[in-house]
């Protein structure tokens, strides 16, 4: 057995280096500038609609963010491995920006009624009278909001994101206190912290899929009420972790510039995090596909419709480039060695996919509007679904940043910290 010695050492100062408060400036910048640029594409465009779709978008975007932060965290703890210790801090960060997520569910939720056609059915009138809606439509769309009544109305909308809002704070507030109390603790032992991590974060998985599928029913597939599809928060919770793996692969490459980074990640953690990434990718064009081939193999009237409203109109152009951008570039991309072991490289692939992430949802979610659908057409109101996400993902990248600076980087009794600082060709 060869003998194998560290080669580093961490660092006495183990806080964030002096650039991440240069990232929270320019991301406090792009945010006021675009915040501009959107009031006044608003004023151009006479209306709101279109701002608050945006915004919509720019909720979902950063609710992945924040709880899929959460969600990843909740896996590292159960699953272990040294890139739990890469991106824990990072993780932990994302999970704590989730008051600013609230801040930005509460502007839906006092502005339902411009959104939802079973909130307002003036909506429907509007499309009825606009020719938007025709007679067959309109008696599915009356049938499925009395169907789902119970269910999708302004006050359950209200309870429900609550409610899920606590829960995903308590576990937020859960799991960041026992992490700053584990740290202080030279007593216990590891696998004392391993298992009370897991017992926290085993029902806390379920918990978030439970949850967060609730989420994206309510704010995003409910805005055509008459469509439904079981694997709907599926789609969402691994678009949230192709999203976040993406995202704490950026984070973690550009601290790599400073210490105590630069000593903890190795060549061989950044490859291992590469092919997690690349998993996602997988599972997303899986599943994706997957939704697509049933639907529209079943070819039944109620959910057809549903792709018909994606694809017609110039729709078709937006999907093809949603599957190029969304799916083939990252996975062609990801199949590299090299790519994968490539700072600079990995950290592009890693940007394409958050922009296509947003690409994405912006197919999900405007054809859904009825002036929208099968009608892709250019107004300022296009616009507003660049300026108003990217105004929104600048301010909670500002947040995100204040975070990463509260704590130290490495959690220093982490049971994995000894093997991350052996050289990259130590064997056994």
């Amino acid at each position: 057995m060869a003998h194998v010695t560290h080669a580093k050492t961490l660092p006495a100062d183990l806080s964030a280096p002096l650039f991440v408060d240069a990232w929270k400036t320019r991301a406090l910048m792009v945010g006021l500038v675009f915040s501009v640029v959107a009031a006044g594409l608003a004023f151009a465009d006479g209306s709101v609609d279109h701002v608050l779709r945006a915004w919509l978008l720019g909720l979902m975007v950063t609710f992945g963010f924040a709880v899929g932060g959460l969600a990843l965290l909740m896996v590292q703890y159960c699953t272990g491995g040294k890139w739990g210790l890469l991106l824990r801090r990072p993780l932990e960060a994302m999970s704590r920006t989730l008051p600013l997520v609230f801040i930005y569910w509460v502007v839906i939720a006092l502005t339902q009624k411009r959104l939802y056609m079973w909130a307002n059915h003036g909506i429907v009138d509007d499309g009825v009278r606009r020719g938007l809606i025709d007679s067959d439509q309109l008696e599915a769309i009356n049938h499925a909001i009395s169907f789902k009544a119970p269910m999708l109305n302004p006050t359950m909308f209200v309870v429900v994101g609550l409610i899920c809002f606590a829960i995903w704070g308590f576990y937020t507030w859960r799991l960041n206190s026992m992490a700053l109390t584990r740290e202080a603790d030279t007593l216990a032992s590891t696998p004392y912290w391993i298992k009370k991590f897991e017992n926290l974060s085993g029902p806390g998985i379920v918990v978030y899929a439970l949850t967060m599928s609730a989420a994206a029913i309510y704010w995003v597939m409910s805005l055509d009420p008459t469509w439904y599809s079981s694997v709907y928060g599926l789609l969402f919770l691994v678009g949230q972790g192709y999203a976040v793996l993406a995202l704490g692969i950026i984070v973690s490459i550009s601290l790599s510039k400073a210490e105590p980074y630069s000593t903890i990640l190795r060549q061989t953690e950044q490859h291992d995090l590469g092919k997690m990434t690349f998993a996602f990718v997988m599972l997303n064009i899986y599943l994706a596909f997957g939704q697509f081939l049933i639907i529209w193999s079943g070819n039944l009237p109620e959910e057809i419709n549903w792709y018909l409203d994606r694809i017609r109109g110039h729709w078709g152009i937006i999907i093809t480039l949603d599957l190029i951008f969304h799916w083939l570039i990252p996975f062609t991309m990801l199949l590299s060695r090299d790519i994968k072991r490539n700072k600079k490289r990995l950290i592009r692939v890693c940007q394409w996919m958050i922009f296509a992430r947003a690409f994405d949802m912006f197919w999900l979610i405007e054809p859904n509007f009825k002036d929208a659908a099968r009608n892709l057409h250019a107004s300022w109101g296009i616009f507003e679904y660049v300026a108003v996400p990217v105004a929104m993902v600048g301010f909670w990248v500002a947040y995100f940043c204040m975070q990463l600076k509260t704590r130290p980087l490495v959690q220093v009794n982490d049971p994995h910290l000894a093997e991350i600082l052996e050289p990259e060709h130590a064997t056994a």
